[in-house]
């Protein structure tokens, strides 16, 4: 898939979370790339059966205190080519890039990896 239709997938994904969620997104970078960097994947601390489809780079909003201003802005960053792997259709794709999205938008949130594990959510 080129890299605007899937720009494009993961902008989707992003407007069709709920308006609530929608309205409290700030300060944050949303960004494709083919695969992570090494210095990506290191702080991610994957397990060597693991692959790394998308990151949460930031501050979450609940460990934000009143004097948390003036900052760059967080960054979540897609990776296309793992995604792309991983799925066989284009539809799984679609469901894929959903998935990841809402994933790292958890994070945004201050919501763990445990904490989604244990809510049945990825």
């Amino acid at each position: 898939m080129d890299r605007e239709k899937f720009e494009e997938l993961v902008s989707r994904a992003v407007k069709s979370l709920p308006e609530e969620f929608l309205n409290r997104l700030e300060n944050i970078d949303i960004i494709v790339e083919d695969y992570a960097t090494v210095r990506q994947t290191r702080k991610s601390r994957l397990k060597a059966d693991q692959t790394l489809l998308g990151l949460y780079e930031g501050v979450p909003c609940t460990a934000r205190s009143s004097s948390y201003n003036m900052v760059l802005p967080d960054k979540i960053t897609i990776f296309q080519k793992p995604i792309e792997a991983i799925c066989r259709t284009e539809d799984e794709i679609i469901t894929e890039v959903g998935r990841v999205v809402k994933h790292e938008i958890a994070h945004y949130f201050g919501i763990s990896d445990a904490r989604l594990r244990e809510i049945g959510r990825y």
